[in-house]
């Protein structure tokens, strides 16, 4: 197989389980099927749960495109580079919005691209996590689990990927991050001669972390109780997903300049979102106190919280 063959097939192999564990998790709806085809060069392979007992809209999706000259979002990063050649590009994105508003979203990316030249070539991905209520413990395992991860490839990678995530997932016109955090890395080319293998295998533990890092958070949470009250926050908070997804995502970017399907590509969107005149949360609430979790902070430092500190961040309401 010709090397970005082989990251093709790690990408679908990864989505099938992706979809297993998930819809044994929801254990009410199935994912569809849809596949389509890139009339310039492709196609995809879209995988979405819509109306589950525990996600309300999940996507698993593949995409794997080429063309002859290489899109204008990633000829913009590399200066005095000849660009005007063909291109491959594959990626694998999940994206997860919960029906209850105490499970988080969570979102995941691995990427690979090339350019026809024989020389280059990079891979690229991360995952973060986006509550509309914020549990220490919740961020501090998903971020040690990303960690381990980063620490099986390179001691050392996690800081910098966790800092570029908190970097690029942030709103400037909201002066906020979009959530927790996880890790974001771009553009990695591992030097020497087994480079290209050591960030094929990275990819394929980070996709393989996805599960331990996030579906325990999820069944942590998802019988906890809820009202009127935590569905409209709920809302407004995913409109800030919204906002950055069609505003600063580079993912809906390029996807928008090759021609890829719009359906599959704007599947990120949460199926139901609100935007809400200047909100005011009640002073040192639940609601108050996610403005807290939306700026970049060391989260494996934070000590374990107690069983009271948790009960304190719920409701009275909304307890079960």
């Amino acid at each position: 197989m010709r090397d970005h063959d082989k990251v093709l097939a790690l990408l679908r192999a990864q989505q099938a389980r992706l979809v297993a564990a998930f819809e044994e998790c929801d254990g009410s709806e199935r994912f569809q099927e849809h596949n389509w085809q890139r009339p310039a060069g492709g196609g995809g392979w879209a995988r979405i749960l819509e109306g589950g007992a525990v996600f309300e809209r999940a996507g698993v999706n593949v995409s794997a495109v080429h063309g002859d000259r290489v899109p204008p979002s990633i000829a913009r990063t590399e200066p005095g580079r000849e660009l005007d050649r063909g291109f491959f590009a594959t990626g694998l994105s999940m994206v997860v919005h919960p029906r209850n508003p105490w499970v988080p979203s969570f979102h995941a990316n691995f990427r690979y691209f090339e350019v026809d030249d024989g020389q280059t070539w990079w891979f690229g991905g991360g995952a973060d996590m986006t509550p509309s209520y914020g549990f220490e413990e919740d961020a501090r395992h998903l971020h040690q689990t990303l960690k381990d991860c980063c620490d099986r490839f390179e001691p050392g990678f996690y800081g910098p990927a966790k800092q570029e995530c908190d970097r690029y997932f942030y709103l400037p016109h909201r002066r906020e991050t979009r959530g927790v955090g996880g890790i974001f890395f771009d553009r990695l080319r591992p030097p020497g001669p087994h480079g290209w293998d050591r960030a094929l295998r990275f990819v394929e533990d980070g996709l393989t972390s996805l599960v331990p890092g996030y579906l325990p958070i999820v069944l942590r949470r998802t019988q906890t109780e809820y009202g009127e009250r935590e569905r409209r926050w709920q809302l407004h908070r995913r409109s800030r997903y919204v906002e950055f997804n069609l505003v600063y995502d580079r993912g809906t970017q390029f996807g928008l300049q090759t021609g890829g399907n719009i359906d599959a590509i704007l599947m990120s969107l949460p199926p139901l979102a609100g935007w809400t005149f200047r909100p005011q949360p009640e002073p040192g609430s639940a609601e108050d106190r996610l403005a807290d979790y939306l700026r970049p902070r060391d989260w494996l430092a934070v000590e374990a919280d107690t069983p009271d500190d948790r009960a304190a961040t719920i409701p009275h309401e909304a307890r079960r």
